[in-house]
């Protein structure tokens, strides 16, 4: 499923295509599509919210295949392994040297730079392509990938600590992975969101209070995770802080962020920290973590020429959990 040019999701700007398979790159391998899970992010540069790299992209970053070709010794013909948003860094930079290759100064972005996983085969980095634990199966790992993963690295960018009061902002297909992991924690988890049936769901996953989207928790808050592209929401979350308190803002893209009071809403040491990327160390210590918690999203299949479909479900809020396509 090919994006073009970006148009409005109601406009069905993917195409199906059948695209050339070109030599396998060294150090790369090539594989079978089992399932691709959707992200908002996808939803972004199918509308033109991230701007184009390509004149035409296959997007999807939550990829779970099977290795039919290997250019690197790590992976067997056979293997199965996840794709994930961030496909490559240059290993060179600053950052990269100093054990932060998600703020990586040259990143190669699954979906987005390179051919993603709204596909029947797709090609990835060896070094990027992610062992999956057996205990999760297709369906389950594939959401794992990427909403599962920023969702536990914005945890860690929060600064979680076990018995915490932590609010949720926005209750998709990230923060609905991210709450079991704060129960583990002995987290109370407080959830404002968007939509009866997000909230229905939330109450069924034990959150310990669900509102609206712009009502504050009854407690004041520790720690503070935003999942919607919203600078409203942000300041509904910054406002809900106890003093020392951070707010992590999981969005790559935000439609703005207003105004605000800092005396109010900042001042008494609060914090607001953007979550950007995720490294491969937060991805082998999140998927452990989901195997051993035998974590299970809520899963709506769709098959893959049905990718606008899903999209719009997606930006309609219409899904609870997450999305995957199914070649």
């Amino acid at each position: 499923m090919v994006l073009r040019e970006p148009k409005p999701i109601e406009q069905q700007p993917l195409r199906s295509e059948e695209i050339s398979l070109s030599a396998l790159a060294q150090g790369h391998i090539r594989l079978r599509v089992r399932a691709c899970g959707i992200c908002r992010t996808d939803l972004h540069i199918v509308e033109g919210e991230l701007p184009p790299r390509r004149p035409a992209i296959v997007p999807g970053h939550q990829i779970v295949g099977d290795v039919i070709e290997s250019g690197d010794p790590l992976h067997k013909i056979g293997a199965r392994v996840g794709v994930s948003w961030l496909g490559g860094v240059d290993g060179t930079c600053s950052y990269c040297l100093s054990a932060a290759e998600n703020l990586c100064d040259s990143p190669t972005f699954t979906g987005y730079d390179v051919p993603g996983g709204y596909a029947q085969y797709v090609d990835a980095r060896g070094d990027f392509a992610l062992p999956l634990p057996g205990a999760l199966d297709d369906l389950q790992a594939a959401p794992l990938l990427c909403a599962g993963i920023i969702g536990f690295r914005a945890l860690r960018v929060a600064g979680v600590r076990p018995n915490e009061r932590v609010g949720l902002f926005g209750f998709g297909a990230s923060a609905h992975l991210a709450l079991p992991v704060l129960q583990h924690w002995g987290c109370e988890v407080y959830v404002s969101t968007r939509g009866r049936s997000h909230q229905d769901f939330a109450r069924k996953l034990g959150a310990a209070w669900v509102g609206d989207a712009s009502e504050q928790p009854p407690q004041m808050l520790h720690r503070a995770i935003t999942f919607a592209p919203s600078g409203d929401v942000v300041l509904t979350a910054l406002s809900s802080l106890r003093k020392g308190g951070i707010l992590a803002i999981n969005a790559i893209h935000l439609d703005r962020m207003p105004q605000f009071d800092y005396d109010r809403l900042l001042w008494g040491e609060r914090q607001i920290r953007s979550v950007t990327n995720m490294t491969r160390a937060d991805s082998h210590d999140f998927l452990a973590l989901a195997a051993a918690l035998d974590l299970s999203p809520a899963v709506r299949e769709f098959p893959l020429e049905e990718a606008n479909t899903a999209l719009l479900a997606i930006k309609g809020d219409a899904i609870d959990g997450a999305a995957v396509l199914l070649p």
